[in-house]
């Protein structure tokens, strides 16, 4: 029941972290409540995992020390995870905005992060619950008491509990004096208040490419918005939600890329019979949404110029203040965690508690949609596993 390292969690940086701990030659063991591991892995990406990003750069992590990630990401980096793939023999494919997925299933990265444990000599028990971790680094759990020189947390955060997420890293660092930072749900889609969705409610199922900022802020993303029952979802709204906080309010493109006024206006003089909502090139019920907030009825040709510009604002300024998130049952990642102030940056160990790890979404660093939070917790778990 004595080990060199065990390892709390049986996910992407837990085995990132018991694989290289393991090939240096420590005795390993992973735990993990659950039945099968790589839960999170296996229905990521739509169940073909985004591993990775080709774009990693620090800016797009956040953090209360964005530069915290710098070190881990930089000695082990998204190449160096796709070499592992390719070594791996699994096929992979750019999707878009250097975001890299199987082409096949995301069970093979579980298989290849099993296997490769496996290889190197760790042992892997699942279905076995955590009760806590005691100085001494005694590990209570329903399988009884282990005890291990180093003891490496990668439970992850809140998100998904259905999957089984839990907050018991955030307790384990408290437990050891560790500061947390406050959590919240990220990459989350927006909801809104009954008022609001009395109008939004008839364009769910409609997407359309748009540009979604924080009003008076410089942070926008440009890809898909996807209208629901609830509110506000698709790639660009995931991502402003990690930046979003409560009472502030977005600011809408509808029609990225285009210029509605000069598009209107070009049309007024040679089609000014169009009915307006036509002459919008957006879908119908989202159009005549667009033609009502504006204030505005008929054909092309009775508008003002006054009157094409406050179309435009309302396609391409449209700004409303979300009612909050839908919260950590959809939300993909976990904002906030262990502090990093009291973390090493180059070994993920706490910086008052030798033999004690942090790493992946419990620790308070949190990538883009895209590939960006597997890549972290491939480089913080590597990171680990050299020292642990």
């Amino acid at each position: 029941m004595t080990w060199d390292v065990i390892v709390l969690g049986a996910g992407a940086a837990g085995f990132m972290a018991g694989i290289e701990a393991a090939r240096r030659g420590r005795r390993v063991l992973i735990l993990d409540h659950a039945k099968f591991p790589g839960e999170k892995i296996r229905i990521s990406g739509g169940g073909r995992c985004n591993f990775t990003n080709l774009h990693i750069a620090p800016e797009r992590f956040l953090s209360q020390n964005p530069r915290f990630a710098l070190s881990s990401l930089r000695r082990f980096t998204q190449h160096d995870f796709i070499a592992r793939i390719n070594a791996a023999g699994i096929a992979w494919h750019e999707k878009t905005l250097g975001q890299l997925f199987c082409d096949g299933s995301a069970r093979q990265v579980v298989d290849m992060l099993v296997r490769d444990f496996a290889r190197a000599g760790g042992e892997l028990r699942l279905g076995v619950s955590v009760n806590s971790v005691a100085p001494g680094f005694r590990v209570d759990t329903s399988d009884g008491v282990f005890s291990a020189a180093s003891v490496v947390v990668a439970t992850g955060g809140k998100s998904i509990p259905k999957m089984g997420a839990t907050g018991f890293g955030y307790g384990v660092a408290q437990a050891f004096g560790l500061r947390l930072v406050e959590t919240r749900p990220g990459l989350v889609p927006l909801t809104f208040t009954d008022t609001q969705l009395d109008w939004m409610k008839p364009l769910a199922g409609i997407a359309v490419q748009a540009r979604v900022g924080l009003a008076g802020a410089k942070i926008s993303f440009d890809e898909g918005l996807l209208f629901t029952h609830r509110g506000l979802s698709g790639p660009s709204v995931l991502q402003i939600s990690s930046y979003w906080q409560a009472g502030q309010a977005i600011v809408v493109d509808l029609a990225q890329g285009r210029d509605i006024a000069a598009e209107a206006m070009a049309a007024r003089r040679i089609a000014g019979g169009r009915d307006l909502v036509n002459a919008l090139d957006l879908p119908d019920k989202l159009a005549r949404n667009v033609v009502e907030r504006a204030g505005l009825s008929g054909r092309l040709a009775d508008q003002s110029t006054k009157a094409l510009a406050s179309l435009s604002d309302a396609v391409h300024l449209w700004t409303l203040v979300p009612a909050g998130t839908e919260g950590y049952r959809t939300a993909e990642v976990t904002l906030g965690g262990v502090d990093t102030r009291d973390l090493d940056a180059k070994t993920m160990q706490a910086r008052a508690v030798p033999g004690l790890y942090f790493v992946g979404e419990v620790v308070d660093v949190t990538g883009w949609l895209g590939g960006y939070n597997f890549q972290w917790a491939w480089s913080s778990g590597w990171a680990a596993g050299q020292v642990a």
